[in-house]
């Protein structure tokens, strides 16, 4: 890896025909599709957010009502509709219910969608623009994409159902696509803002926070703010988007009112940012940890490739050509996410996701020759990253020491299970190889090294991480989905029946049934709350609060640790079924009302009707 200008200049790439680029491309959709796809549906729905994403989708598909996102019978605001109207198409496909039958597929699709399309737009934007000194722009693209998938925190998203992994997915697509239309000199400027209308329904505002400051931060960088802007037309194209994404929001806003405007942009959106909601207070630096785990093992490629912007931006070395300014553009568009949520008062790693698209591109990035950078220095990194690998792998090696360890008291069985399965060994061995294989290329400059260590990678995704999901569902979801079936049998020979689910509260039981649920915590306001709910909630599409006369049982998901509490005891209850921690009672409604009669003597009195934002 010759560091003088004419090495550089010998191994700049010719540009690639068609043919190359969809070969490459082809290549790169079999490697999405099996990492995004693979198993998607096997395993069922983790509790407490994604039942609460799919539910909402279903409910479109299945009341035909496209508007109004609504779980357990409440509208649901939190998110705009692009992601329910992805997966309501899922729930809609012939015969779904027998290709799915855990209904999961459906309800992930929009993230592995999301996912797959970067993956694709990443390797295609590297094969059509090569940068400077890469004289393999087709293995560059596979390991950028690869570099982005690969990522922990892209392999567990991408496989969630929620609307984080559509987003990341729907924004990346816009930005590069403004990056491809400044490379161009303009072409296609209206492109880009298309996509981000489509970003805007997926997550809000937030996508054209985004966009805007990672544009504001490149041209800043460029030294060419008002070219940039003529390129892009800004003022054109926010119309675009505008008039694709704000008519969902004025129907809904003319169909709900003004508990819609509260929820979504007062709670969802202002209040997320300027506060704490859900007790997610992490401190400001909490997003730099963030980064280091999300890039592993790669991660110090990702800080080389940070390196190397802050010293040509310190150095003040003129612009390169706007074809090969995409390394600093990947810059500007991590640090627009880490200012952004840096700043905002709720934090979640999620958040981080739509930076991973950008730490890919810079990991792959950093190995590339140029005049500006030292061999020393990447090679270096590229041992640094073989070093923590090793470290995954002896964390693999010595799970006999720390899975005993894991204490969740959902999950008894897991650490015996676990080690049991041999799926351990199998990521022992997954890591061992890439460790090797990195460690053997260190000092040869080869193109391809960084695929090397990616191999492995992937089959470790397919081989270990998969069937570790697998295993984790059985022995924590599946008890759910057990009770949920004897409630589905009784409801069928008995009748409809009130439902509640008391102390751990479950969204996936209501996914499940398909029958609304009122959930309660493990307090004696909550069997209060209940046994009023049970007689007085009107408002929720599907339920009807009713008297003990025409109702005179109802049916109790319960937790071990609840029903051992005293106001949950002598119910003389006919326990129908006990699954994992979880148990199905019928109890007798005048009991129940006897026993919150003699609560609310003791002061406790019933307070479900207070606002709660997160209610479902």
């Amino acid at each position: 890896m010759s560091s003088t200008p004419e090495a550089v200049a010998a191994v700049t790439s010719q540009p690639l025909s068609r043919q190359q680029r969809r070969r490459c491309l082809l290549v790169l959709l079999a490697l999405g599709l099996a990492i995004c796809f693979w198993q998607l549906g096997g395993n069922g729905l983790v509790d407490e957010t994604p039942p609460l994403f799919a539910a909402a989708g279903r409910a479109m598909a299945r009341t035909g009502d496209w508007l109004t996102p609504r779980v357990n019978g409440l509208p649901r605001f939190d998110k705009p509709p692009l992601v329910y109207w992805v997966m309501g198409l899922g729930y809609a496909l012939p015969a779904q219910a027998q290709w799915d039958p855990l209904g999961t597929w459906a309800g992930r699709l929009p993230s592995a969608l999301g996912t797959l399309i970067t993956l694709l737009m990443l390797g295609d934007t590297l094969l059509r623009f090569p940068q400077p000194g890469d004289g393999h722009p087709r293995r560059t693209a596979v390991a950028a994409a690869l570099a982005f998938v690969l990522s922990p925190l892209v392999l567990l998203w991408s496989r969630t159902a929620v609307s984080d992994g559509l987003l990341s997915g729907t924004l990346a697509l816009s930005l590069l696509c403004q990056w491809r239309c400044h490379a161009t000199g303009g072409r296609r400027w209206w492109l880009a803002w298309v996509v981000l209308g489509l970003a805007v329904l997926t997550k809000g505002p937030v996508a054209v926070v985004l966009s805007g400051i990672t544009l504001l931060l490149f041209g800043l960088a460029r030294r060419n703010l008002a070219g940039l802007w003529c390129q892009l037309r800004p003022l054109p194209g926010l119309t675009i988007t505008a008039l694709i994404s704000l008519p969902w929001y004025g129907l809904e806003l003319l169909v709900e009112g003004q508990p819609f405007w509260d929820s979504f942009f007062g709670y969802h959106n202002f209040q997320r940012f300027t506060s704490v909601v859900n007790s997610h207070l992490q401190p400001w630096w909490f997003f730099g940890p963030v980064l280091l785990v999300a890039a592993l093992p790669f991660t110090p490629l990702l800080l080389l490739g940070l390196a190397q912007l802050v010293q040509d931006l310190w150095r003040r070395r003129p612009p390169a050509a706007a074809p090969d300014s995409l390394q600093l553009f990947a810059g500007c568009w991590l640090l627009a996410v880490l200012l952004l949520f840096t700043s905002a008062a709720t934090k979640l790693p999620s958040y981080w996701l739509p930076a991973t698209p950008a730490a890919g591109l810079l990991i792959a990035l950093a190995l590339l020759p140029s005049t500006a950078r030292s061999r020393r220095a990447q090679s270096a990194c590229w041992l640094a990253s073989v070093l923590l690998a090793a470290v995954l792998a002896s964390g693999f090696w010595g799970a006999g020491i720390w899975v005993p360890l894991i204490n969740d008291p959902e999950m008894p069985t897991l650490p015996a299970e676990l080690l049991a399965s041999g799926f351990v060994l199998r990521a022992a061995v997954c890591m061992t190889v890439a460790v090797v294989l990195g460690a053997w290329l260190w000092w040869r400059p080869q193109p391809g090294r960084l695929l090397a260590m990616q191999g492995p990678l992937v089959v470790f995704q397919l081989v270990a991480l998969v069937p570790m999901m697998l295993l984790g569902d059985r022995v924590r979801q599946l008890p759910v989905r057990q009770v949920a079936d004897v409630i589905v049998r009784e409801r069928a020979r008995q009748g409809p029946e009130p439902l509640a689910m008391v102390g751990a509260m479950k969204p996936s039981l209501h996914f499940y049934t398909d029958q609304v649920v009122v959930y309660e915590g493990l307090s004696k306001g909550a069997l209060v709350n209940v046994v009023d709910r049970f007689r007085h909630e009107n408002h929720r599409r599907g339920f009807r609060g009713t008297s003990v006369e025409e109702k005179p049982t109802a049916l109790v998901v319960i937790d071990d640790r609840t029903s051992e509490r005293s106001h949950w005891q002598g119910l003389e209850h006919q326990e129908l079924a006990r699954h994992g921690i979880y148990r199905l009672w019928r109890v007798d409604r005048r009991r129940l009302e006897a026993r919150a009669g003699e609560l609310q003597k003791q002061g406790v009195s019933a307070d479900w009707r207070e606002p709660r934002p997160e209610r479902y």
